[in-house]
């Protein structure tokens, strides 16, 4: 199985830090976010790790060369224009091959062990996504989860919402009736969703999305002070 890290985006609400460095290399507990993801990766013998590159892409290229230092086969899929999360996996499907692949968002943290996800959907399923409990910012949640887990349709449901972790196996089916360039992935979910298509699994440990300068400032200070240094 192979894996795909979503490391194109810009970090606008990171900035200033943004400006000089993407964020997949901002560093927590002393490493870039990036090289946590791929030193679990290794960990569990997943050694083909392909990432998207935009904003800053030559950086992380530079630091982490061809991926040996962290026990993997890193290929680049370098994007030249903005693609959203979905053109961007779309992009790189040819790299990704024919088999399902795991797919993080480079800028969360967490402590979940990716293996949990598996690495095989029984037909007619296409996809399974990590949820969470829904943090502040994002308090009406994305998606409801069955007791089955099925994720449910966009409907009243006594269900709660939980929010999408960043963190998902994926089919490359999913991607084939899309023709648009780029697109965000969660129009490409919903619509799986409503079709039936898509698992969910619910995750209660630890879990973070780095996408604003105050909640990084929290993580590290919540990270340093769990003597997690």
């Amino acid at each position: 199985m192979k894996a795909m890290i979503l490391a194109a985006g810009l970090g606008k609400r990171l900035r200033p830090i943004t400006y000089r460095l993407p964020k997949a290399l901002i560093e927590i507990e002393g490493k870039p976010l990036i090289v946590h993801h791929l030193e679990k990766l290794a960990s569990m013998g997943i050694g083909d790790v392909v990432i998207n590159l935009r904003h800053h892409g030559q950086k992380i290229r530079d630091y982490l060369g061809g991926g040996q230092s962290w026990g993997v086969r890193i290929e680049y899929s370098e994007e030249s224009e903005p693609l959203e999360t979905g053109g961007g996996i779309k992009k790189a499907l040819p790299i990704l091959g024919e088999q399902p692949f795991l797919c993080i968002n480079a800028d969360i943290f967490t402590d979940f062990n990716f293996s949990v996800l598996g690495d095989a959907l029984l037909p007619p399923i296409l996809g399974r996504l990590l949820l969470v409990e829904n943090p502040t910012h994002n308090s009406k949640g994305d998606f409801k989860l069955e007791s089955t887990g099925l994720l449910l349709p966009e409907n009243p449901s006594p269900n709660p919402s939980l929010t999408f972790s960043g963190i998902s196996l994926l089919s490359p089916k999913l991607l084939d009736d899309v023709s648009r360039k780029c697109f965000p992935m969660v129009d490409v979910f919903r619509q799986a969703i409503n079709m039936r298509l898509l698992e969910g699994l619910k995750y209660d440990g630890y879990w973070c999305d780095v996408g604003t300068f105050e909640r990084l400032e929290k993580l590290r200070e919540t990270r340093s002070t769990s003597g997690n240094n």
